[in-house]
């Protein structure tokens, strides 16, 4: 039996997928296809750390590490939804969930002393940040908007926010002794190890990595971050916040760079409320209250203070006499300074420049504002934004044309792969790269609190890379653009690679450009405003960042983009876009019983996977699925039946009941397999014919508070009981 992997992750779409999947086995099943999950939620992932403090009934296999094998196989056939990248302030609260519930777990060391808290450490790193996305990318990436998708978003264009002239609206970025300019690179001559250590002031030597696999002619960069530096520029960007009568707002990806960001989230605290850490900084060291994670966990924590109250007067006084910050939550009084994973600068960047260049105030109105990117790798193409949309005003989703985006990813490429080589340095020296002979590689000077990372890219990941560019713009008869800068040392590796990796292929025909992420941007807008499509070829950090920036932009959601990646052994990873808004809707659920999510991603994922399903086993069946899947989810989007925002409306689990009857329609319509029609001629009848009373059953419910038994780890049967309200609709799929 064909089989397809469907893993269940956190938060929405969590929930979401006790809606669909029952659709999707009974459908699937008819085609003998399997459909199995995997939990890598981030609680499952935690309980998999420590098997040996739970009972039998609590253990959980490590179901990541397997997928991870799975990944590099040529049988893979993975469905992978949004996850939560936990900072640690959702690491902690996850851990707290869990031991309500009975898990004998441990505590999050923040300061590991004994043999026992660092083993502790060790488990909970292992499932903090970006621990999904690396294990499993064992490809490059293929995002773009399916036409379908493109062609309702143009015909049901989402509302732009005005642009003027005179915005204030800008992006500060250091520009020098940040990571990007002190970045070097080398390409590795031959396979083997490397080791990183740092040599002290006074001549000692610590061994920060002892021994790093490097694979030959892959790229490997490191640089630094001078603290000094960063300080000396988050005061200066402070006051100019304050000059200006603009908000401050600092972007940040405390999540997927969840070593480097959560420390420079820290220092911008400490920035904003220099006289607090001044008086009081050694007191909130003695409690544990690390800047680091946030305003909200100091403040949280200050009632285990004997001057709590005092200390935390001097925090509200800060804020009401400091430079105005942009909220996340102004009825609240959350800040942007409150936690690390509340602003996420893939998604908090193109939510400012949607709505007007604006980030909301303490006053509830929408404000320009400074949007501080430290280090200037990427905050360029923000700034490129910025000032085109000043003057040529906002973008029109009706005319738009397409960013699709190929992404160089496999094998944990750059920056996401650095977590395990990344160090906040202890005192003044060198930190170095060495290789097996002895011979140093890279080096740099730095200081107390210095943050040194090496990134790791290997060569394989860049020639496939390559060639999926070369595909993909044969495919879609589209110019492709290289965003590489000649002047960072990484990227001017890698230009050299791309000019000699491309001799391989046929280009003719085609036009392929390179060009720095400034430039590419100016050219990809101007073509995008003109109606006009551009693949944008990247690495890494600019995929995430542009499958989010251009899809919010031409379509109001990265999660309605059809992600691809092909994996280097031949399987398929299927992505299902982003879960940024995944903590509000089930907010909204726990409240109102109406979960908001949109489970197009899903559809999408869905129809590439039965595709590759397919093409690798000769199921015919899971082709016509497929199909059939395709032409269901252009009905959906025709017919406009994606979840409403307001109860009394079609929600998540009333936009469920519609694929699947458009989906049975298609598969008892099409002629390519007539018992495969027959099979589900009967199921369409019962659906069409119950179509009202379906989705009274799933309104009915709405407009009250339920209880799903946790956050991070909700209760299974009370989950499925919120998910599958309707009878009719459950009894139905049960007689297929």
């Amino acid at each position: 039996m064909s089989k397809i992997i469907y893993t269940l992750t956190d938060e929405a779409p969590r929930l979401a997928t006790y809606s669909f999947l029952p659709i999707v086995a009974a459908y699937a099943a008819k085609a003998g296809v399997d459909v199995e999950t995997r939990d890598i939620s981030l609680a499952g992932r935690i309980i998999a750390q420590f098997p040996d403090r739970l009972t039998d009934e609590q253990k959980q296999a490590d179901a990541l590490a397997e997928l991870g094998d799975l990944a590099k196989t040529p049988e893979a056939n993975i469905i992978k939804l949004p996850n939560i990248s936990a900072s640690v302030p959702q690491l902690k609260a996850a851990i707290a969930e869990l031991q309500s519930q009975g898990y004998d777990l441990p505590d999050f060391p923040d300061e590991p002393t004994s043999d026992e808290d660092k083993d502790v450490r060790a488990r909970y790193d292992r499932v903090k940040g970006s621990a999904v996305n690396p294990v499993l990318r064992e490809g490059n990436s293929d995002r773009r908007a399916p036409a379908s998708v493109k062609q309702y978003a143009r015909k049901h264009p989402h509302r732009m926010g005005a642009w003027s002239s005179d915005s204030k609206t800008n992006v500060a970025t250091m520009g020098h002794d940040d990571f990007r300019s002190s970045e070097k690179s080398v390409v590795i001559a031959a396979a083997g190890s490397v080791k990183i250590e740092f040599v002290a002031a006074d001549g000692s030597t610590t061994v920060l990595r002892e021994s790093v696999p490097v694979k030959a002619d892959e790229v490997i960069d490191a640089t630094v971050l001078h603290v000094a530096a960063l300080r000396s520029f988050l005061v200066e960007q402070i006051a100019a916040a304050k000059e200006a009568g603009v908000l401050f707002s600092v972007h940040l990806k405390a999540t997927m760079m969840k070593v480097s960001d959560p420390i420079i989230f820290g220092h911008v605290i400490r920035a904003y409320f220099p006289e607090v850490f001044e008086k009081y900084g050694p007191d909130l060291v003695a409690a544990g209250l690390n800047p680091n994670d946030g305003l909200g966990a100091i403040l949280a924590g200050l009632g285990d203070l004997p001057n709590g109250a005092e200390i935390a007067s001097a925090f509200a006084e800060g804020l009401a006499t400091g430079t105005d910050l942009a909220m996340v939550d102004s009825d609240k009084g959350i800040t942007n300074l409150h936690v690390p994973s509340d602003v996420i600068v893939d998604a908090s960047m193109p939510a400012m420049i949607r709505s007007s260049g604006h980030m909301w105030g303490k006053d509830g109105g929408e404000h320009d504002t400074l949007a501080v990117i430290p280090d200037s790798s990427y905050a360029g193409i923000y700034q490129t934004v910025l000032d085109d949309c000043r003057a040529n005003g906002a973008f029109d989703p009706k005319t738009l044309g397409t960013v699709p985006n190929v992404g160089l990813m496999a094998q944990a490429a750059e920056e996401y792969g650095s977590h395990d080589k990344t160090f906040q340095i202890s005192g003044e020296g060198i930190v170095r790269v060495v290789d097996q002979s002895g011979t140093t590689l890279l080096e740099h000077d730095v200081e107390t609190g210095d943050i040194w990372r090496m990134c790791q890219t290997k060569d394989e990941a860049i020639r496939d890379w390559v060639g999926l560019a070369v595909t993909r713009a044969r495919a879609s008869s589209t110019p492709a653009v290289f965003w590489l800068d000649p002047t960072r040392a990484h990227d001017s590796v890698l230009i050299g690679l791309v000019d000699t990796y491309l001799k391989d292929h046929d280009t003719s025909g085609l036009t392929i450009e390179i060009k720095s992420p400034v430039d590419a941007m100016v050219y990809s807008l101007d073509r995008i405003r003109r109606g006009e499509d551009t693949i944008s070829v990247t690495g890494n950090v600019l995929r995430d960042y542009l499958t989010d920036l251009f899809p919010i932009m031409e379509l109001g959601t990265s999660a309605k983009m059809l992600s691809i990646v092909p994996l280097l052994n031949g399987g398929g990873l299927f992505e299902t876009g982003a879960g940024g808004s995944a903590p509000k809707h089930v907010q909204q659920l726990v409240q109102e019983d109406y979960l908001r999510w949109d489970s197009l991603g899903e559809f999408l994922a869905l129809a590439a996977s039965f595709e590759h399903l397919a093409t690798s086993t000769g199921n015919a069946r899971a082709q016509i699925l497929a199909d059939t899947l395709d032409r269901a989810t252009a009905t959906f989007l025709d017919e406009n039946k994606s979840p409403a925002r307001a109860v009394g409306s079609i929600d998540n689990r009333g936009s469920h009941f519609y694929l699947g009857l458009y989906w049975a329609q298609e598969l008892a319509a099409q002629t390519e397999d007539a018992d495969l029609a027959a099979l589900f001629s009967d199921l369409a009848g019962k659906l069409a014919a119950a179509e009202e009373t379906i989705t009274g059953e799933l309104i009915a419910v709405q407009g009250h508070p339920v209880d799903i038994g946790g956050y991070y780890r909700p209760d299974e049967a009370k989950v499925e009981a919120v998910m599958r309200p309707s009878a009719t609709l459950n009894e139905a799929l049960a007689s297929l």
